[in-house]
């Protein structure tokens, strides 16, 4: 996950982080995976514990700076005020 994540081409002129030196912000989000499908809260039932998903956002990140990316991350399970100034932003959901 970690190369695909420094490699994939989503940059202007289709150019990946690791080409173009630009850094990466992890911060776990959980709530992408709300299912807004029955009634009127969102269901998180689909979303991995955080005893299972906290290692594995550790992992990526670490995975990440081993292959020589500048890596931004947040605190797990905090609430959290993210400012950025990039142009987009946007968020993608990778399948590995």
């Amino acid at each position: 996950m970690a190369r695909k994540l420094h490699e994939i081409r989503a940059l202007r002129d289709e150019r990946s982080c690791a080409e173009t030196g630009a850094p990466l912000l992890v911060v776990s989000q959980f709530t992408l995976y709300g299912s807004t499908r029955k009634g009127r809260r969102p269901s998180w039932t689909e979303a991995a514990r955080p005893e299972h998903a906290e290692p594995l956002v550790e992992a990526v990140v670490a995975a990440l700076r081993e292959r020589g990316a500048r890596v931004e991350t947040g605190k797990f399970a905090a609430m959290m005020s993210v400012e950025s100034v990039n142009d987009g932003p946007f968020t993608l959901l990778v399948d590995v």
